[in-house]
């Protein structure tokens, strides 16, 4: 439970920042974030996988360039879900995905809860 409610403050912490940084992405407030942190969990750990095996094909064909698209589609999809998170166009979903994956493992990294912390415990 303390490396779920870490990675998601992490998460919550990294989409403050996206908003900050990025002109296309709004966030209403820090709840929101939070929220928005919650369902880009759910999404990333339930359909992504999904998409991605559906899509093999033309990751291949494409060189593994299509999971991009995955993951704009997954922080569309957010935004159509989380009401005060809006995100305006596919370029800004783009950035929005690379600023927070790179953010959040900061974080994490920062905070020592990445896979390694359970490693170095043994």
């Amino acid at each position: 439970m303390g490396k779920f409610f870490t990675k998601t403050i992490a998460t919550t912490l990294a989409v403050l920042f996206a908003s900050y940084v990025l002109k296309g992405i709004h966030v209403d407030d820090p709840l929101t974030a939070l929220l928005v942190a919650l369902v880009l969990g759910l999404l990333n750990t339930f359909i992504k996988p999904i998409l991605v095996i559906l899509t093999i094909p033309i990751t291949l064909v494409t060189l593994g360039i299509f999971l991009l698209i995955i993951n704009i589609l997954i922080v569309k999809w957010t935004a159509s879900l989380v009401d005060g998170f809006k995100v305006d166009g596919w370029l800004a979903a783009l950035l929005f995905s690379l600023v927070v994956s790179f953010t959040t493992s900061l974080i994490e990294g920062i905070l020592g809860t990445g896979e390694n912390r359970s490693n170095r415990n043994q």
